[in-house]
C-alpha cells in the first residue's frame, strides 16, 4: 500500500500511517514461532526478529533521539545490534551472523517495539506544526523503509521454510486457481529523449532522483507480466538444457546447480507447483 502522508504534514494523517505500517509488520510476526523468527538461511538474509528491530531502531535512531526531548533509549547496545549498513551512525554486527543472535528474545524485541511506538505517538500527537515540518521527511522514510522490510521478511521467510523437508506453510493458503493470461505480445516504444525520475511530488527515496533527461534507443515492452505459464512453457520447450538461452555465468550456474526450475518449484503427481 503506497504511503499517504501529506505534502503539509498533519498529526492525524501520520498517526494513521505508522499505525498502519507498524501494526502490519507485527501481523505478519504473529503466526510465527520464535524459533521460526531466529531463522537464518544464508547470509544475504535476516531473521524476522532482527526486521521487526531494525525498523524500530530506525525510529528510535533518527526521529526520537534527535527530536523527543526526554526519551529514554530501550537498550544501549541495540544500536549496535540492529544497525545494518548505516556506517556514519556507527558500527554494526556482521550480517551473516544476525541467526546466531538467541538474546534478546522475540519476547524482548516485541517489547522494544511497544516501548518505541509509544514514545513515537506520544511525539507525533504533541509535536508543533514546524517539528512535524521538520521530521516529516525522516517520518515518510521510516515508514517505506518498514514497508521494504516487510517484503524482505517474507522473502527471507520463503527461502527459510523452502530449506526445511517438511516445506511448512506459515500463513493460510489462498486457492487463486488458474486464470487465462492475456496473449503475449510485444510493443515497439519509440525511444528518444525521455524525463526519468521522481517529480518531487509526494515521497521519494533520495536515488529516485533527482529527475533528469536520458537518451533511449527504440525498444521493445511485453505488453503484461511473466506469468508461471511463461515459465513452464520456458521449462517445457528445454529451457534449462539450452545454453542458446543463458549468459556465460548463469549457464555456469545452471550446469553446477542442476537447474530444471524456477526456485521453489516443486514436481508433485506429475505436475509442477509453486
Amino acid at each position: 500500500m503506497p504511503l499517504d502522508l501529506p505534502a503539509v504534514p498533519d498529526a492525524a494523517t501520520i498517526l494513521e500511517t505508522l499505525r498502519r505500517v507498524r501494526f502490519a509488520s507485527e501481523t505478519l510476526a504473529k503466526p510465527l514461532s520464535p524459533e521460526d523468527c531466529m531463522l537464518q538461511s544464508m547470509e544475504d538474509a535476516s531473521p524476522v526478529k532482527w526486521n521487526l528491530a531494525h525498523t524500530t531502531w530506525f525510529f528510535e535512531t533518527f526521529i526520537l533521539l534527535p527530536y523527543s526531548p526526554g526519551y529514554e533509549e530501550f537498550h544501549p547496545d541495540f544500536g549496535y545490534l540492529f544497525n545494518s549498513y548505516y556506517n556514519r551512525v556507527g558500527v554494526m554486527h556482521p550480517r551473516p551472523i544476525r541467526g546466531l543472535v538467541s538474546r534478546p528474545s522475540l519476547e524482548d524485541v516485541k517489547a522494544y517495539r511497544m516501548h518505541v511506538n509509544e514514545a513515537l505517538m506520544r511525539f507525533v500527537e504533541k509535536a508543533d506544526a514546524e517539528t512535524l515540518e521538520n521530521v516529516s521527511l525522516l517520518l515518510a522514510t521510516g515508514c517505506a523503509h518498514e514497508q521494504q522490510h516487510q517484503e524482505l521478511l517474507l522473502t527471507d521467510l520463503q527461502h527459510a521454510m523452502s530449506v526445511n523437508p517438511l516445506k511448512p506453510a506459515v500463513y493460510k493458503e489462498d486457492d487463486c486457481g488458474e486464470s487465462a493470461a492475456t496473449a503475449l505480445e510485444w510493443v515497439r516504444q519509440p525511444g528518444g529523449l525521455v524525463e526519468i525520475g521522481a517529480t518531487g511530488k509526494g515521497f521519494a527515496f533520495d536515488n529516485e532522483g533527482p529527475r533528469h533527461k536520458t537518451h533511449l534507443l527504440p525498444y521493445f515492452l511485453a505488453n503484461r507480466l511473466v506469468t508461471n505459464g511463461d515459465y513452464l512453457g520456458f521449462m517445457e520447450d528445454g529451457g534449462y538444457d539450452n545454453p542458446d538461452h543463458w549468459f556465460s555465468d548463469g549457464w555456469d550456474i545452471v550446469c553446477r546447480e542442476n537447474w530444471n526450475a524456477p526456485l521453489y518449484w516443486r514436481k508433485k503427481d506429475g505436475a509442477w507447483r509453486q
